[in-house]
């Protein structure tokens, strides 16, 4: 009953599934949401919270990953992963 953006993604997520299933990974999660810039007001206007969502979250090994699946890695997604990365830095960041 879950509906995913492409193909690859839908993919991925039966394999964790299954690693899951069988106990390689923990805590499997679907689209978890980290704040990378609070919503702020500048004068009048409100500026909108910058945001990263992944695809998946798990625990392996004892590490969380954080993965997300993509086709193509716009400039956008790509500064995001970087905020992410600093911020985050105990999390490691897969791109598949």
């Amino acid at each position: 009953g879950v509906v995913f953006d492409s193909k690859k993604e839908a993919a991925r997520y039966a394999e964790l599934k299954l690693l899951a299933q069988c106990g390689s990974i923990d805590a499997l999660e679907l689209q978890p949401v980290y704040e990378l810039q609070p919503a702020f007001k500048c004068g009048k206007t409100t500026i909108r919270a910058i945001k990263f969502i992944g695809d998946f979250r798990y625990i392996e090994n004892g590490r969380v990953i954080v993965e997300d699946s993509k086709g193509i890695r716009t400039q956008a997604f790509l500064i995001k992963a970087k905020m992410f990365q600093y911020i985050h830095r105990d999390i490691e960041l897969r791109i598949t």
